[in-house]
């Protein structure tokens, strides 16, 4: 495995690289989750390389950029064993050096959900993502489902902006209770991490209404949302279930054209997400 912290670096090693590559990119604090899409990688591709950066740009004003979780040395020990080829690991002025300006924004499907809650985010997220493309050069490029909005607004910049990568996004990693793996999950006391479960209940209750027969869009947000507010620890950003491609949300669901629960719930100060897809 080879370190790359600059673009230069990068770039020579990625040169010296013949074969199918895949990219894998991520702000580190590395759990199972990464490890799946990594695994998938190396099962599809020559070569696997991984970002760690944890991206000013996709957070918002009072979010948790310096408490966000860092483990390097940890993650470095896992990519080594997991036969990661290269792993990219930039400042924050290798990636918006002095007088940086171009920002790459895309419409519709960011404005609902986590773009109406978290204002700049996916400008922070697409940039950076064709930023590491640009430097990679992958073949295919692997994220979660758990980051549901974020598969959709990547894979609609990667048609309109004509990449030649291909998205593999890959089912989301669960613990036994059903919590969704997340980097976040490590700011949870042990009454939270038990009132957390609350989320995936939460979906599995809507999905459970729909494959009763359950097609009103109002009644399956309903069944989310009295669920998570009998969990006294837990408070409700939004509750969704919307167009799996469009994100709008659905007044009735149609046959054929799927659904896609979606919800963010604060436990204490804790931000969560999770989402369930439904064909």
């Amino acid at each position: 495995m080879r370190i790359a912290r600059d673009l230069s670096e990068l770039r020579t090693i990625r040169a010296s690289l013949d074969g199918t590559f895949g990219l894998v990119p991520t702000m580190g604090a590395l759990h199972d989750g990464h490890a799946s899409l990594i695994r998938r990688a190396t099962k599809e591709c020559d070569y696997v390389g991984v970002s760690i950066f944890v991206n000013p740009s996709q957070f918002s004003p009072g979010e948790d950029l310096e408490k966000y979780p860092r483990t390097i040395r940890k993650d470095f020990e896992l990519l080594e064993e997991l036969g990661v080829a290269i792993v990219f690991t930039p400042k924050v002025d290798g990636m918006y050096p002095p007088g940086f300006q171009t920002w790459i924004s895309v419409d519709d499907v960011t404005v609902p959900l986590e773009g109406e809650c978290r204002p700049g985010h996916f400008r922070g997220v697409v940039t950076v993502v064709a930023k590491l493309f640009n430097a990679f050069q992958p073949d295919k490029a692997y994220f979660g489902q758990k980051d549901a909005q974020q598969a959709v607004v990547i894979r609609r910049m990667i048609k309109d902006l004509n990449f030649q990568v291909e998205p593999v996004i890959c089912p989301t990693v669960r613990e036994a209770d059903g919590l969704a793996l997340s980097s976040r999950n490590a700011y949870l006391n042990p009454e939270q991490r038990k009132a957390a479960t609350v989320l995936y209940r939460a979906l599995s209750s809507a999905r459970n209404s729909y494959e009763n027969g359950e097609r009103e869009g109002d009644v399956l947000r309903n069944v989310m949302r009295s669920v998570i507010d009998s969990e006294p620890l837990a408070e409700a950003e939004y509750v969704s279930a919307s167009d799996p491609e469009t994100l709008r949300e659905l007044q009735s669901v149609k046959s054929g054209s799927g659904v896609l629960f979606s919800m963010a719930v604060r436990i204490g100060k804790t931000r969560l997400i999770d989402n369930m897809l439904l064909s």
